[in-house]
């Protein structure tokens, strides 16, 4: 800094501290890491962490990781990248509008989905199926930056941006956080969990009016008359109304109005119908259900073969499962194939 006065870091947490709403969450004020770490000069922590994610592996595995249609020919289906991404721009402009920390929800969407396994929420089922203890991909998120990535030293991030991570998956349950036991360490963690399913249900329902599984008529007319007509439409109508809702002045919540809530249930009950439990789009997921599982068993099956063909591990005090859990579930859907058809589809032999 040309003045001299301090660092770049504490010019931008004293811009945080004068241009935030009271209730924001503070870089400067952050709970902390497990682990110590000296303040980085020029970013404040909630920025340090979404470089973090921005930058390790896992993030970029999400390139080849499917949200719903397993493998697709089109090259303008989502990814759980391109997912992530849409969400990002979702929160930061609820954030924004309601000047809460857009770098910390930005950090926390960089990190919600590191942890889903290949071929989408089929490749979760088998998982969950098989698992000790059941698998779900927001506790693997978890793991994922705690544990797994940087050779087991995690990315000892910020405990608002792990809590943001855990809190953001709803399945069919409640997308506000209310009630007891649900309380979050922020509101930007509320956010979050807002805009996933905003930004899912949308894009989710553009792929599949590409793949023609049915017509923008098709939706239920209660719907579009509550949510609009098209992509941009629907949007506008659920971010604004996050905003407009949401009293952070009085404490509250991240609140919609009742009947878009209504509306956003109702469209993401059409999804589940139509897209995620169509026979079509579900013939799909029974194989490659069967691909997670023919890998699931061929793993436990001999830990040393495991260990020597692909170098997988038990780390100290975890048992193999817990390794084949962290492999299978990092895999994309490609390396996932790939590696079903080397171990189990024959070969022509020749010789060199």
């Amino acid at each position: 800094m040309g003045s001299g006065t301090g660092s770049i870091r504490e010019m931008l947490e004293d811009l945080e501290e004068r241009t935030l709403h009271p209730r924001a969450a503070r870089s400067a004020a952050s709970r902390g890491r497990s682990r110590p770490e000296e303040p980085d000069p020029e970013r404040p922590a909630f920025q340090r962490d979404r470089d973090r994610l921005l930058h390790c592996k896992a993030f970029r595995r999400l390139a080849g990781k499917t949200q719903v249609f397993l493998a697709p020919r089109g090259d303008h289906y989502r990814t759980r990248l391109t997912h992530t991404l849409e969400v990002a721009q979702v929160a930061r402009s609820i954030a924004r509008a309601l000047r809460l920390n857009e770098m910390l929800v930005e950090a926390m969407v960089m990190g919600h989905d590191l942890g889903h396994t290949p071929f989408g929420h089929a490749g979760e089922r088998v998982l969950n199926q098989e698992v000790p203890g059941g698998f779900h991909h927001v506790v693997q998120s978890v793991r994922v930056v705690d544990v797994l990535e940087k050779d087991g030293r995690g990315l000892n991030l910020t405990a608002e941006v792990r809590d943001g991570i855990l809190r953001h998956s709803k399945g069919k349950g409640n997308v506000l956080l209310k009630g007891s036991g649900e309380k979050a360490l922020t509101l930007e963690a509320e956010i979050v969990r807002i805009a996933d399913i905003v930004a899912y249900v949308n894009h989710d329902l553009d792929d599949a009016l590409r793949a023609g599984l049915f017509a923008e008529a098709d939706l239920p007319a209660d719907i579009r008359r509550t949510l609009g007509g098209g992509r941009s439409e629907r949007f506008a109508t659920l971010v604004h109304d996050v905003i407009r809702r949401s009293d952070v002045d009085g404490g509250g919540h991240i609140e919609m109005s009742p009947d878009v809530h209504q509306a956003l249930l109702a469209l993401r009950d059409f999804l589940y119908a139509r897209v995620y439990e169509n026979p079509v789009v579900h013939d799909e997921f029974v194989k490659a259900q069967r691909i997670l599982r023919d890998l699931w068993e061929w793993c436990l099956e001999d830990p040393a073969r495991l260990a020597t063909r692909h170098g997988v591990l038990p780390r100290d005090g975890e048992g193999l499962e817990r390794a084949v859990t962290d492999w299978l579930s990092g895999m994309t859907d490609r390396f996932a194939l790939a590696t079903w058809e080397e171990l189990f589809v024959p070969r022509p032999w020749s010789l060199l």
